[in-house]
């Protein structure tokens, strides 16, 4: 007998011999009514597991990870508000029954047996995965919830007390909610759950409006490996800005009244707190996980005697809000209906093609106020003594500046945030102004934490804010990357486009810097963000395209509510001078505010059928010095092609583009492994186009010194690969 079935039986026997665990009495937190009400939710909660694990059995159901053991977080969402955002544990599903009794029309036993059945009526992931959530009831779902969850639910309490001041066109929550998320004791060691903690007391510890509660579910074992005794409690209680609650979770009226009080410190402070919960796990970890074989069979039982159900059919009877006959009665009830539904259930349709699954990776877009651009007086005040620099021309990151303030001014919702992007305007001066200009509200100098970054700005997005944050070079963002994967990117689509988090997250990056660096300052790899489906990945060239590129991903992420990763080439942040000192030929004038660069079209420069450079970023720029000597000293007219958006790539138009030039040479300054001449070369082998060639960088860290190019395509070998391929010679990186 399998240990679901176990469990269930001593609930029958148990309570039908009055067997019940002993415990403390329950108190007045709960009125009779609201007991049974949290009792029934309880039940649901646990003949959903039973229910899933025979559908799995019979190949109707799919991996689950089951709620037994974990039913006081019922409790909790009493505590709460169905207007307080939840970030959800995967075994809460107690939780998310017990708030659809506080909104009317609400029922959730169906609605989560079709998550566990896949079906496409699913009303939530619309059957892409077995998932908690709820746009009604403001649960935004999570598919792994190994505390990745965490830094968005601080940015989401930040993004609460924001929007009292600032409230964004496309507010979501209430201005006196509180964002709430729930975890295992395991989590709590992860370092992403360490940073967001760390976040929340930095922040609260500063007075800034932090309305987050944390809770802390403590079963005492991570899968398999236990959680020493009392590690929670020490780790957490004097946590520097942390309030710390409590509680025993198997106590259905402790759990409420606790959890009542650490919401209203949150709720009227405006302050975090965390909530410790001790609770059991029943049936092992999730699917066919035995405990037995890696826990003493002694250490299992006791677990299952302290059934949190048992516990809560002896306090409804102690408060004499329910009888056992009753509650027994009730629990073969909820368990007949649990299957009834799941027997119609599991008739219903699944996803079956790629257009379907697929059909939630791009958001919806959304409705926004039209505007017309900065206003010329707010500009001028602004701007102020850069307005008359506005008809010279100036290097890219002055006018990626300017883009920024015009931006900002235009569009109230953004809010830039980052490492020393405030005062000291960024590590290259990006950002400088932007502080003095919109003040600490919408230009927010971070802690040194790169998750805490993209959380902040993930949750901000959800609660209808445009977020900008800046990583400060791109090899800092493989700490964090998984917020932008595991997290911003796939919300529209385990959503089915209910919840998303749109934004524009600039990044310094690639190589060339001659200075400063190593490759932790100049990485020169984009795998990691190319193959995210869903995501736009830009890359400008020179100034003035920048500023037309920032202002359409601005666009993307406002109204088609995009994630937009912007790539701004480190080394030609500065650069003046094109193929001579003094020419400054890499320089260009601030584009008018209306102009933008739509996603997808590529830039051309020249007009030669000798040969397409097909390149991007940094390579532009080299490109154009090679073409020049190609022209003078080869006889070999050069087209430039830049591609400017590198995912999705812009194939079609790469290949118009290219169409009567004779031979294509691919220039990725990226890695010859996972760069984007892969992708390129396969789009022109796959388009039947010939002869075509490539020249990448190595497979290789950037050094810093004299050797910082040494691994990187240059002038000279593009111009060596251009003349080898039209000479029908093969093209081999330097």
């Amino acid at each position: 007998m399998d240990r679901a079935e176990i469990v269930h039986r001593n609930f029958i026997d148990r309570v039908g011999s009055g067997d019940l665990p002993p415990g403390r009495p329950p108190d007045a937190s709960l009125t009779a009514q609201a007991a049974i009400g949290l009792f029934r939710a309880q039940l649901t909660s646990r003949a959903l597991d039973r229910t899933s694990r025979a559908m799995q059995k019979a190949g109707q159901g799919f991996y689950t990870i089951g709620s037994s053991g974990h039913e006081g977080m019922a409790g909790v969402a009493h505590a709460l508000r169905p207007g307080d955002i939840a970030f959800l544990h995967y075994r809460d599903a107690a939780f998310q029954i017990a708030r659809a009794d506080q909104v009317q029309g609400q029922t959730m036993a169906r609605d989560m047996l079709l998550s566990f059945a896949c079906s496409s009526e699913d009303p939530i992931s619309g059957g892409r995965h077995k998932v908690l959530g709820s746009r009604a009831l403001m649960i935004p779902p999570q598919t792994s919830t190994i505390a990745s969850h965490l830094p968005k639910a601080v940015g989401a309490a930040y993004a609460i007390g924001l929007a009292r001041r600032r409230p964004p066109e496309h507010r979501l929550l209430d201005h006196d909610a509180i964002a709430m998320c729930s975890f295992g004791d395991a989590s709590i060691n992860h370092s992403t759950a360490q940073g967001a903690i760390n976040t929340a007391g930095w922040t609260s510890v500063q007075s800034v409006p932090l309305p987050l509660l944390m809770v802390c579910e403590d079963n005492g074992i991570g899968i398999s490996t236990p959680t020493p005794k009392g590690w929670i409690e020490a780790s957490m209680r004097h946590r520097p800005g942390l309030r710390y609650f409590s509680a025993d979770g198997l106590h259905l009226y402790q759990t409420v009244r606790v959890a009542a009080e650490a919401a209203d410190y949150v709720r009227t402070r405006r302050k975090p707190a965390f909530l410790h919960l001790t609770m059991v796990r029943l049936y092992g970890h999730a699917g066919a996980d035995l405990p037995t074989t890696y826990l003493p069979k002694a250490q299992v039982e006791a677990d299952e005697a302290n059934d949190p159900l048992l516990h809560s059919v002896r306090l409804l009877v102690e408060a004499g809000a329910l009888t056992r006959e009753m509650a027994l009665q009730m629990y073969h009830d909820t368990c007949a209906e649990v299957d009834r539904i799941a027997a119609e259930v599991v008739t219903r349709p699944h996803l079956r093609s790629a257009a379907e699954v697929m059909a939630s990776i791009v958001p919806p877009p959304r409705p926004c106020r039209p505007t017309n651009g900065p206003e010329p007086d707010a500009r001028a005040v602004a701007f102020g003594g850069d307005l008359a620099a506005f008809d010279t021309p100036q290097p890219m990151g002055r006018l990626i500046n300017w883009a920024l303030t015009d931006l900002m001014l235009e569009h109230p919702d953004i809010v830039v945030m980052g490492e020393d992007v405030g005062r000291k305007g960024g590590v290259y001066g990006v950002t400088q102004k932007l502080h003095a200009r919109f003040g600490s509200d919408r230009v927010i100098d971070t802690l040194l934490d790169e998750q805490g970054i993209l959380g902040l700005a993930i949750g901000l997005a959800q609660n209808g804010f445009i977020p900008m944050p800046e990583i400060q070079f791109l090899a800092y963002l493989h700490n964090a990357e998984d917020q932008i994967r595991g997290e911003a990117a796939t919300l529209p689509f385990f959503s089915n486009g209910q919840f998303t988090n749109p934004m524009v997250l600039r990044i310094a990056g690639l190589g060339y810097q001659k200075g400063f660096g190593g490759h932790f300052h100049n990485d020169n790899s984009l795998a990691v963000l190319r193959d995210i489906p869903g995501l736009i990945l830009a890359c400008p060239s020179n100034g003035a395209e920048a500023a037309m590129m920032l202002r359409e991903s601005v666009r993307l992420a406002r109204e088609e509510q995009r994630v937009v990763v912007f790539i701004e080439p480190i080394a030609l942040y500065p650069m003046r001078d094109l193929h001579g000192a003094g020419d400054g030929g890499w320089m260009g004038l601030y584009p008018d505010p209306a102009r933008r660069i739509p996603l997808g079209e590529v830039g051309v420069r020249g007009g030669g059928t000798d040969l397409a450079i097909v390149t991007y970023g940094n390579g532009v720029f080299l490109s154009v010095q090679a073409a020049k000597v190609l022209r003078e000293s080869h006889g070999i007219d050069a087209r430039i092609i830049d591609l400017r958006w590198l995912a999705p790539l812009p194939g079609d138009a790469v290949l118009t583009s290219a169409a009567d030039c004779a031979r294509v040479l691919i220039v990725d300054e990226c890695r010859r492994t996972g760069g984007q001449a892969e992708a390129l070369m396969a789009l022109f082998a796959e388009a039947g186009r010939a002869p075509f060639a490539r020249l990448t960088a190595e497979d290789s860290f950037i050094a810093t010194g004299p050797a910082y190019a040494a691994t990187l395509p240059s002038c000279d070998a593009i111009v060596a690969a251009a003349v080898a391929l039209t000479r029908g010679k093969p093209v081999q990186n330097p």
